[in-house]
This record gives C-alpha cells, structure tokens and sequence, in this order.
C-alpha cells in the first residue's frame, strides 16, 4: 500500500489536468464569434464649392453728422424727441430769434431807403436826358445824373443783399437736421449760449440704413485668393463676392449685403486689410459699434471634396484624419489636409479622391485594418447627441417591466380558477 501511494497522486493529478484541459476546450469553444460593426459612410464625389470665411467686424453708420449752431444766440426749446428718427429740414433747436428779428427789419428800412434814392435819381436822369434833347442841358450835367442813378442802383443791390443776409441768419434760429437718419441725445438744455463761431455740438445724427460692416482679412489670405482667381484654380470675381452677417448671439441676418471695396493698404501692426460691405438695416437692428461676423464668398473652388464635420478627427499634433473603407471592407484610418468649414462639411485639400468611401458614424467602434458592414449615410435618419433608441432600454428596466406585466398575470389565474 505505501508503494502506491506515489502512483495514485500522479493518477489524480493527470485527472485533474486533462479535466481542465478539457474545460478550456470547451470554453473556447462556446466563445461566440460578433459580426463586423456596422457603419455609415458616404462616397466621396468632386464638385464646385464657394470659398467662404467667416471674419470679425463692426457696423458703422453710413452717414454721421453733428449738429452745429448757425446763429449766435440763447437756446430757447429743444423740439426734437432724444433717440427718434428725424428727416433731414427738421427742426431741433430754437434759438431766440428777437435780435434776428430787428436786424430784419432795420435791413428793411435801409432797402426802403434806398429804392427812394434810386427813384428821385432815375427820374433826375430822365429830365436831364429831355433837357439834353432840347439843347438846355449840358453833356456834364447829363453824365453826372447818369451816376448818381448808377450809384443808386449799387445802393439798392447793397441793401437786398443785407436783408437777405439777415433773413438767412433769422431762418438760421431754427437749427434743422442736416440729414435724415437717428439722433442721439441733446447735448445741451435750454438756457445755453451757443455761438455761430464755437464748436458746440448740440446733438448727432446717423444714418442707419443702410449701414457699413467693416471687417479684416489677413493679407496673406487675400492675396493667396487673388493669385487662384488669376490662376484660374477659383472661379469667380472678387468685386460681386456674396456677404451675409451672423449676428453676436449666432443668429443670421436676414438680409444679405454687398461688398463695396477693399483698402489699398495693409495695417503695419496686425497686417490685415480692411474690407467694406453694405446691408439693408429697416428694422433698425443693426446698431454702430456692434459686433458681428461677415461671411463672405471670395470665389467658387472648382473639383472640391467635402465631407461632414463629424466624419473628421484629430489626432494628438492635431493632424485630421479619416476612416475609409478600402474594397475589402476593412477600415484605413488616413491623414488628410482639410480646409475651411462650409456649413456642415470640411472642404479637403488632399488625401482623397472621389469614388471612395468614408465612415461618417460608427467609427468609434472601429480599429484601423478591422472588417466593418458599411451602409450608406442617412443624415434624416441620424438620431440627436444622446438620444438613446426606443428599444435600448436597459436589461434590468426591460426585466422589471416584463415582470411587473406578468406578475398580475399569473395572479389573475388563481382568481379564474376559483370562480
């Protein structure tokens, strides 16, 4: 029995082995093999896309004016409403018309005055002009009448035009709107002196529609576009570019504008250039100093790929990046060089070719050089940023319903059956 102690371990033993060995057989066996994961792509396909970019601006009045006194004077009424809309000939100030008003009427009698002189002058050169006829008169007596009546007549010319130097500075009391457009606030209250010869500026109006969007646009970047539309690369002409606004809080505005010109210098500390467009402001939305950003389309770039921006990612130096499926369905991960952003897709400068396909979802469950099921993109069908599907409902929420529905169930039989 002691010399079989030794043989009955090493029996044990190799039970014990092949009984695992066998277990693990049968664990590799039952491992179930999962199917390629299914994703959507797109077919890549060439075509002309505008060239747009979106830069920074502000808005300015197209028309600014401040208003100046005309006339020396205290102010007696402010007419005009603070912050309404005025027409140009309105009337804003007032100011005291009274010394205005004599000196009207002191220009009057001096023109009376005047015309009486010229009358007694005219009708002495008539009687000298008969007397002269007749051989009475001299030639000197004559010529002497005929200057008076000159004389008389620059006196008259003299006077009309001081009483309509002081009928203007009268009419100048009303101080009126230069332009039509919005004023501001009063910057002066009834009472003040104001002089003709100061520099008081008693309100300002703008002109707000339309309204100037001026924005900056790296010079490297105008000039890259020009050279292309020279080139023939983009189609296209600069002078008739499309501009629209989106407005601070990212809504568009409704109505488009146009660019009206480029400066003809670069800025020394920033070296940007200076743009102008023109848009239609009716319902006053647009106010000076806003911030805005101008999207403009510079040209159209012919045989252009795009792609949807979620098909794009980066990798850790920031390089964009792809997933394509090859002809055998399995997954490339590929670097690209991608362009601008236009609306929803990035424009791809290199790295494909139309005809192949992208994964536009399911990438995240894709390794590069892994078989995937691809099916074409939908983008109707592409469900929100974490919106679940109807039926993924959880295993234990599924549990507990199912339960709860049949547990009235197997509790309604007993009650049959004892009825």
């Amino acid at each position: 029995m002691r010399m079989n102690r030794p043989i009955l371990a090493a029996t044990v033993a190799a039970l014990v082995i092949i009984s695992g060995c066998q277990k693990d057989d049968s664990e590799k066996q039952a491992a179930p093999s999962y199917p390629p994961p299914q994703v959507s792509v797109i077919s890549t396909k060439t075509e002309s896309l505008p060239i747009t970019n979106d830069l920074p601006g502000r808005i300015a009045a197209t028309r600014i004016s401040e208003v100046r006194p005309r006339a020396t004077g205290i102010v007696i009424e402010r007419v005009f409403e603070q912050g309404s809309h005025v027409n140009a000939g309105d009337v804003l100030y007032r100011i005291d018309p009274a010394p205005f008003q004599v000196l009207v009427e002191s220009a009057e009698g001096t023109l009376r005055r005047a015309k009486a002189v010229q009358l007694q002058a005219k009708q002495a050169a008539d009687r000298q002009e008969q007397l002269k006829k007749s051989g009475v008169a001299t030639g000197q007596t004559y010529d002497d009448a005929i200057a008076q009546l000159a004389q008389a007549d620059a006196d008259v010319a003299i006077a009309e035009a001081g009483l309509a130097t002081a009928q203007l500075n009268l009419q100048y009391t009303n101080v009126t709107a230069p332009i039509t457009g919005r004023i501001g606030r009063a910057l002066i209250t009834e009472g003040a002196l104001v002089s003709a010869n100061g520099s008081e500026n008693l309100a300002t109006i703008q002109q707000l529609d339309p309204v100037y969007a001026d924005f900056t646009q790296s010079a490297t970047d105008l000039i890259r576009l020009r050279k292309a539309l020279q080139d023939g690369a983009l189609a296209g002409d600069r002078n008739e570019a499309k501009v629209n606004l989106v407005m601070d809080d990212g809504s568009a505005y409704p109505h488009a504008g146009k660019l009206l010109f480029s400066e003809a210098a670069v800025d020394e500390t920033t070296g940007q250039v200076t743009l102008r467009g023109e848009f239609p402001n009716p319902d006053g939305d647009l106010l000076p100093g806003m911030y805005v950003r101008v999207i403009i389309e510079q040209g159209v770039e012919k045989d252009a790929i795009a792609v949807p921006t979620q098909a794009v990612q980066r990798d850790t130096s920031g390089n964009a990046q792809v997933y394509v499926v090859k002809d055998d369905k399995t997954a490339e991960l590929r670097t690209v060089s991608a362009g601008h952003v236009l609306g929803d897709q990035w424009i791809i400068r290199s790295g494909l070719k139309a005809g192949e396909k992208i994964i536009v979802e399911g990438f995240q469950k894709v390794r590069p050089g892994a078989p995937v099921e691809p099916a074409d993109w939908k983008p109707a069908d592409a469900q929100p940023a974490g919106a679940k599907p109807a039926d993924a409902k959880p295993a234990a929420d599924q549990a507990g319903t199912d339960g709860a529905a049949a547990k009235p169930a197997e509790e309604a039989k007993p009650a049959e059956q004892a009825k």
